[in-house]
């Protein structure tokens, strides 16, 4: 076969000339670099000659070109994983998004494609890194921030984000860390700065969070950035080291001054419904007081007047009448003994009782 053809004169491989010629008969080894025409022009007449039929050399040509092609054209199939997104670019333009599954671009160097993971979660640490010996260090420059009340706090606060958007992700934004970071200081000192110190603190931290999640996410969605904020975790939110002494003073007295206020509070909630309670107590007396007297009054007059009624009908039996209850009324209870001089009574001796009178000035 031509390929063992090594040794004639149409300048094989290896020459046959003696062991002082190159490897590619050109003259001495090391001389003279191969000429890559004619390389390509003695591997084009080997492949033709090599084919059956001899002159049928460019069908086989054609077929080896066929399956290149097909070989080809398979490249453009690939995979998109189910936490990834697949963009396909044309000549370095998106032209379109996928979704996870097996898809298909035109070979390279037509179409590529790029398969960004959407659902990692990443973050990004603003007034503070950590170190690699695992410590935090506080950045002064992003964590200083001034609040509603002109007062400074030091705030260290994290963003965790994932993509939302590879496409947008990919070609909006070069440093998208670095533009999620800067955002994000942004919004959190526009919030802290219509916050009071005391609320960014101590209760406010919460509601702080979420409007700055807000506000990113508006700005990252303005730009076109591709990612979705999905938590913003503050660190630390204290007063600066440099008073921190000082504020923890404050902040003890201002306990000192709620615990005073409730004990307070709770005394005259205490106190004051139990005043109004007697002062009702004393009203519903004297009201029921006032209608007793009102109504012996009236049932004294109307008795008096029911009286005076009879007395002017019969004034001699109504006299004798009144005189004998009012006898009634006064001896009633008491211990007496009537006497009756005009009568039977004659000759009766009244006895004092010596010993009735002993027992009255004993008691």
């Amino acid at each position: 076969m031509p390929w063992s053809n090594q040794g004639g004169n149409d300048g094989g491989w290896q020459g046959g000339g003696g062991g002082n010629r190159g490897p590619w008969g050109q003259g001495p080894s090391g001389q003279q670099p191969p000429n890559l025409e004619d390389i390509i022009r003695k591997g084009q007449e080997r492949l033709r000659d090599s084919l059956p039929g001899g002159g049928g050399g460019k069908l086989g040509f054609f077929i080896i070109l066929m399956i290149a092609v097909v070989v080809w054209l398979a490249s453009g199939f690939y995979k998109v994983e189910t936490n990834e997104q697949g963009v396909v670019l044309r000549f370095g333009k998106e032209i379109a998004t996928t979704q996870p599954g097996l898809n298909y671009h035109l070979p390279y160097p037509i179409e590529t494609v790029l398969t960004p993971d959407v659902t990692k979660l990443n973050s990004v640490e603003v007034g503070y890194r950590i170190n690699r010996g695992g410590s935090t260090v506080s950045v002064v420059a992003e964590s200083l921030m001034l609040t509603g009340d002109e007062n400074i706090v030091d705030i260290g606060f994290t963003v965790f984000w994932k993509i939302k958007d590879a496409g947008d992700f990919l070609f909006n934004v070069a440093d998208q860390p670095q533009a999620i970071k800067a955002a994000a200081e942004s919004a959190m000192r526009e919030v802290v700065g219509h916050t009071k110190l005391q609320s960014a603190i101590t209760e406010g931290r919460l509601k702080i969070q979420g409007e700055v999640a807000e506000r990113l996410q508006e700005v990252m969605d303005l730009y076109k950035i591709g990612v979705e904020i999905v938590q913003i975790q503050m660190k630390n939110s204290d007063p600066p080291s440099q008073v921190i002494d000082a504020f923890r003073d404050v902040q003890a007295a201002e306990a000192d001054k709620e615990r005073a206020q409730n004990e307070a509070l709770a005394y005259a909630n205490d106190i004051i419904p139990r005043a109004r309670g007697e002062a009702t107590k004393i009203r519903q007396e004297a009201i029921g007081y006032r209608q007793q007297v009102i109504a012996e009054a009236q049932g004294e007059a109307a008795r008096f007047i029911s009286i005076y009624d009879e007395y002017a009908k019969a004034p001699y039996v109504t006299r004798q009448r009144i005189y004998l209850e009012t006898l009634q009324e006064v001896f009633k209870g008491k211990k007496k003994i009537i006497i009756d001089n005009q009568g039977g009574g004659q000759g009766v001796v009244p006895y004092l009782s010596l010993n009735e009178l002993q027992k009255g000035r004993a008691k």
